[in-house]
């Protein structure tokens, strides 16, 4: 696991500044502490912080093909480089290290640009092919590790695994993109390649670009697809519980390859416990696992943790989160993501990451992916009562079914009126492939009230927030069942854009940790797209196969027990907290007029609320507060300096 960070030019005489290139990297040195290494050719640098896990003594970065030709740099993991090492060999490669880095310049002398759907890994790659003066980047399948270019008018082309590393290069002048901000007070997440910083792109999952004297070429080498509605193999279901078995058992055995200790995530839910559960049984008796606790009991779950550790006697350690925790580590939280945000969950992860480091483990196993895959999110549930009610608009009894759902809503008089005017909008649109997130992105778009009339005006002038999405969307989507147009939008846009970047990459290596997943193995994901709906979402009963395949496997009480979101407290964690915190002084009023995002007044009308309110306000108050504090931090960070 690494930080990558690069320089290219057009003209071979171009130089590069070793100074500039050790910088764009080294602000990165928190994704990789244990070494560093530098490039410098004809127009191009490349630079790289690493964080050793594979072929410790003879891993370093960048690793060159036999004549030199070729130099690349990564960041992520290969986990069949084990197989592929043995394959290249037979074909005539000779090998200087055990890293698994060495196979991909191999792999592109036999295959070109097609070295990459070889690749079974979690990889943001850059590799420079002096011969051809091209430099390829390539992203993993479904965006597990982060990567970002721009171009200057000058021509020189930057990348980085973090936008930090890109600004670090002399002479940008970092600036809001409005239209990336409308979409994450929208959709949570920019629409990629968009980012929230104007020119400033991602790199897209599941894709190649090539860039060189002639410009930039973007490929797809990857995508997500589903059989047509109706179109599914007539196979039993003890079918797929047998492959599921299979392949999450070879996910999990490759994802062990590590010249390190690896230890695993126990967060008490069904999908972390599955995975402890494997790896305990199958692999390592020893295993050491991690989790989070809240003195907010809303949020807490250690005693279905409690039951797993007992179950699965691993040797346990535990980091209680309170309100003042999350305010103290937000900045940081703000820092690695380089987004803003309408949640404070990726707070604690970061916390549970540095007791990851202090217990000398750079390694974890998590669960993260199975929820996407095997219909666990209420949102797919929600999706599919508001279809069966959309049947009969008028009915009574079938809007009750969200009670069930949703049971912390109040079913009186006045309050039933008020959540069943929510959730019938747009009811009956049922055609549109949206159709399943239009409720949570509403509720979101309402946060855009706060923001001053110049930025509200920028908003309006582009073009609406759900074209956006619509051109991004693969159009196979409406040959699709229900369940799997809302998972695609899901996987496509929150998975990548927030729970494997906010939640996931960026707090992990905040504190120098690789994280691990095994569902997002591409074989599981390419299985599970084939699984039929109603073996994933089985009536309401989410991730039935998962629940069916690994009963016998964890305890029942963890089986049974009812979906449990990750969440953690937004508004208490900055109204309770000291007015010298950065996170209070960004918000001042003085601050807030300083940036000109929000509008002053009406930004302290709601801290007003929340003060006076403290934990009785409603989600969206909640939201907007983690927002204005999450950009005004980002503004601080990046942009001007807030005092």
């Amino acid at each position: 696991m690494c930080g990558i960070a690069g320089i290219f030019h057009p003209a071979p005489l171009f130089p590069i500044p070793p100074s500039i290139l050790h910088r764009m990297s080294r602000i990165i040195n928190h994704r990789g502490p244990d070494d560093e290494g530098y490039y410098i050719g004809e127009g191009v640098g490349l630079g790289q912080q690493r964080l050793s896990i594979i072929d410790l003594a003879g891993g370093k970065q960048p690793v060159q093909n036999e004549n030199g030709k070729i130099q690349v740099i990564f960041n992520g993991e290969i986990f069949n480089y084990i197989e592929l090492t043995a394959s290249l060999k037979s074909r005539g490669h000779r090998f200087s290290t055990k890293s698994d880095t060495e196979v991909l310049v191999h792999l592109y002398e036999d295959f070109g640009e097609k070295f990459v759907e070889h690749l079974n890994g979690q990889f943001a790659i850059a590799l420079w092919d002096s011969e051809k003066r091209e430099l390829i980047l390539a992203r993993d399948r479904v965006g597990i590790r982060p990567l970002f270019y721009t171009r200057l008018r000058d021509g020189v082309f930057l990348f980085g695994s973090e936008i930090k590393s890109i600004f670090a290069y002399p002479g940008i002048t970092p600036q809001y993109d409005p239209l990336g901000l409308e979409q994450v007070f929208s959709l949570w997440v920019p629409v990629p390649p968009r980012t929230v910083f104007s020119g400033i792109k991602e790199l897209l999952p599941g894709h190649i670009l090539r860039v060189s004297a002639d410009g930039e070429q973007l490929r797809r080498y990857w995508r997500l697809e589903f059989p047509d509605r109706g179109g599914y193999e007539l196979r039993s279901f003890d079918f797929y519980q047998k492959r599921l078995e299979e392949l999450l058992y070879d996910a999990v055995r490759i994802r062990l390859r590590a010249d390190v200790p690896v230890a695993a995530y126990l967060s008490g839910g069904l999908d972390s416990s599955i995975i402890s559960a494997l790896v305990k049984k199958h692999h390592n008796s020893n295993l050491i696992t991690f989790s989070i606790s809240f003195r907010d009991q809303r949020f807490d779950e250690r005693s279905f943790q409690q039951a797993m550790v007992d179950f699965l006697g691993t040797d346990h350690r535990s980091v209680e989160i309170g309100y003042d925790s999350i305010g103290r580590l937000f900045p940081e939280v703000v820092w690695f993501s380089e987004i803003p945000m309408i949640r404070t969950a990726p707070a604690p992860l970061l916390a549970l990451a540095e007791l990851v480091r202090k217990s000398d483990i750079k390694v974890v196993l998590t669960g993260e992916g199975a929820d996407e895959m095997f219909g666990g999110y209420n949102i797919f549930k929600e999706n599919k009562i508001r279809r069966f009610w959309a049947r009969f608009p008028d009915s009574r009894i079938r809007p009750l079914l969200l009670l069930d759902l949703y049971p912390y809503i109040n079913p009186g008089e006045q309050k039933n009126r008020f959540w069943q005017l929510f959730f019938r909008k747009g009811l009956t649109d049922t055609s549109n492939p949206c159709y399943s997130h239009l409720l949570r992105w509403v509720n979101t778009s309402r946060i855009k009230r706060l923001f001053t009339e110049q930025y509200r005006s920028a908003f309006d002038e582009q073009r609406n927030v759900m074209e956006q999405v619509v051109s991004f969307m693969d159009p196979e989507i409406f040959r699709w069942d229900p369940l799997c147009q809302a998972q695609y939008l899901e996987i496509s846009l929150f998975m990548s854009g927030y729970l494997l970047s906010s939640q996931g990459d960026r707090m992990m290596m905040g504190r120098s940790v690789e994280g691990r997943f095994p569902f997002l193995d591409y074989r599981v994901i390419e299985f599970a797209a084939t699984v039929p709906p109603e073996y994933k979402l089985n009536g309401m009963n989410e991730k039935y196969i998962l629940k069916k395949t690994y009963e016998k496997l964890i305890p029942e009480s963890v089986v049974k027990r009812p979906k449990q979101p990750y969440r953690a407290p937004v508004s208490q964690c900055f109204v309770s907290g000291s007015d010298s915190s950065l996170s209070s002084r960004v918000i001042s009023p003085s601050s807030i007029a300083q940036a000109g995002i929000f509008d002053r007044q009406r930004v302290s009308l709601l801290l007003e609320k929340v003060k006076s309110n403290p934990g009785q306000i409603s989600a969206v108050d909640d939201m907007a507060v983690a927002a204005i504090v999450s950009t005004q931090l980002l503004y601080h960070y990046f942009i001007s300096e807030l005092t």
